[in-house]
Order: structure tokens, then sequence, then C-alpha cells
């Protein structure tokens, strides 16, 4: 299967940024964090708990911006074993992690960027898979209601899929986030990411739709997309999660 998300598709945003964007840019000086957590839990017929969570950490100093990303989710069910007897088990497991500067260019919006990641899946194509890259990022269009951003630049990633098989590289990432305020209590989001080497597409896609409580509390449904060209034969392309979250802001 190929993947869903390509470099060109990159392109195409940068070229036609002007045509559709959204803004709410407040940034304030200093740290903002934001953590989100959500929960499901079932009884009866059905026995399992899933937990997803992220902590989302910005400062904005005069001359750089930095981030701080650490993501996890895991999901316990109950099974019936070969010996009849109901056992917990997990069947769900990732952790991620992420750090990003950037220095800010004259230009507004203009800044060179570093990044890594480092994604430990237990039970996904690619158990582990770090990436390091550099590149450029600008804001392609600004206003009231929309702002648009986009990076690109190269890196190199390494990563271990699901047999044990060690796979590395130089690649070609790019990124977009879409912001749309739909009013002065919602807004919609649309953060893709690829990387593209010479034996895997690796790309990740969430769309969201944010509504406020209060001053800092929000209310946050995602669907997320995960996708790599090149997996193990008993692994499928394409990873998928739908979530319901509360997220505090301070």
């Amino acid at each position: 299967m190929k993947s869903i998300f390509t470099i060109p598709a990159l392109a195409l945003a940068l070229a036609h940024g002007y045509a559709c964007a959204d803004s709410i840019d407040n940034t304030k000086q200093g740290w903002n964090t934001s953590a989100e957590l959500g929960a499901i839990s079932t009884s009866g017929n059905t026995v399992g708990t899933s937990v997803t969570g992220k902590i989302d950490s910005r400062q904005e100093l005069p001359d750089f911006s930095n981030e701080y990303i650490l993501a996890g989710y895991f999901k316990d069910e109950q099974v019936t074993n070969d010996d009849g007897e109901k056992v917990r088990e997990r069947s769900a497991q990732r952790y991620s992690l992420s750090a990003k500067t950037a220095y800010k260019l004259l230009q507004d919006h203009d800044k060179l960027f570093a990044l890594a990641t480092h994604v430990d899946d237990r039970f996904g194509a690619y158990t582990r898979y770090s990436t390091i890259g550099v590149g450029y990022g600008t804001q392609t269009y600004q206003s009231d209601t929309h702002t648009l951003d986009v990076e690109i630049g190269p890196g190199y990633f390494r990563g271990a899929n699901s047999t044990g098989e060690i796979e590395n590289g130089l690649i070609v990432r790019g990124a977009a986030n879409l912001k749309w305020k739909l009013s002065d209590n919602a807004q919609f989001s649309q953060n893709l990411s690829v990387e593209r080497g010479t034996s895997n597409t690796h790309s990740l896609a969430e769309t969201a739709l944010r509504t406020k409580i209060n001053s800092t509390m929000q209310m946050k449904a995602a669907f997320s997309v995960r996708n790599d060209t090149n997996v193990p034969e008993d692994k499928k392309n394409t990873d998928t999660q739908t979530s319901v979250t509360l997220v505090y802001s301070f």
C-alpha cells in the first residue's frame, strides 16, 4: 500500500498557501504549556482500559522558539487464554517524545530549525523510530481566522521494524500546520508531516477540533493517521486513532 501523503503534496501547500489558511497566533513570551488526557474504561461483556495523554511545552524567546512534546497511549483488554482463564493483556503501547528549536530570522515567522524525535511502539510496524533533521520554516498565510505554517529540510532516520531489522538513511522532511478559528470558543487544526527516505515514507497527520470550556480548559476531539509504505508482511501500513481528551493550559 502506498503512502497516503507525499512530499509533492507539501510542495503544493507551499505553492498555494495563500489560497487557504488560518490565524489566532497569540503566542506569549516565556513558557506556554498544555497537558491533555483521555481515558476509556469498559466492563461487563467487554473489559478493557485505554489511556492517551500528551504534554506540549513551548518556550518563546526574542530570538528562539523551543518546543518539547511527550505523548503516550496504551490499551489493556481482558482476553481468554489457552487454559480458559480470563486475563488482562496489553494490546497497545506507544510513547513518543520530540524536541525542537528554531532561530527566528529577520522576516516575521521565518525560522531555521533543528529537531529530534523518537517513537517507541511495542505493537507497531516499527517498534522504534528516531529522526533528526534541520530545515527552514515559514508562515505562508495569516489572517484574523487562519494561519498556515510549513517546514522543509533534510534529515536522518534510524528505526527497527517488528521483525528486528534495522533500517537507517537520509530523508527529506516536510510539514504543514493549518489552524482555523471557527469562533471565539472553537478552533480547527490540521497537522501533517512526511519523512521520505529511500526505503520508507513515514507520514503522520492529525485533524482536531478544540472547544473552550473556560480560560484554561478545553475539550479536544481528534483523528490521527500514521502510515509507513514499507512494513513487514504481518503488519498493516496504516494505523488510526480517534480520541476525545481534556486539555489544560498553563
